[in-house]
């Protein structure tokens, strides 16, 4: 019975893994959060000698008009995500119930 399970054990394990790596590297010491964007334009700036801001882009990104519209922007990604990966593990255990291995 464990070895049909033996996937979703790894990755159990895995995920369980990789929080106890997070909350241990994320919880001593003064952390400086700041995303590869930010770095990427120091080295901009730093080399051509001109600041990022007066870059104007093409297509100019959407900015929400207020916090609370960004972060609803936000949860809906996050189930529009939840929901693809419900439909495709769903999927499988579907297959994997019909198969006659099993």
């Amino acid at each position: 019975m464990i070895s049909n399970y033996k996937l979703e054990i790894i990755t159990v394990l895995a995920i369980l893994g990789f929080i106890a790596i997070f909350v241990s590297v994320s919880s001593g010491g003064d952390h400086e959060f700041s995303g590869s964007d930010d770095v990427g334009s120091e080295k901009i700036s730093e080399l051509t000698g001109q600041s990022v801001e007066s870059f104007k882009p093409l297509i100019p990104q959407y900015e929400p008009p207020s916090g609370e519209i960004e972060a609803t922007l936000f949860a809906l990604q996050c189930a529009f995500g939840a929901l693809i990966l419900g439909i495709i593990f769903g999927y499988w255990l579907g297959q994997r119930k019909k198969s006659p291995l099993n």
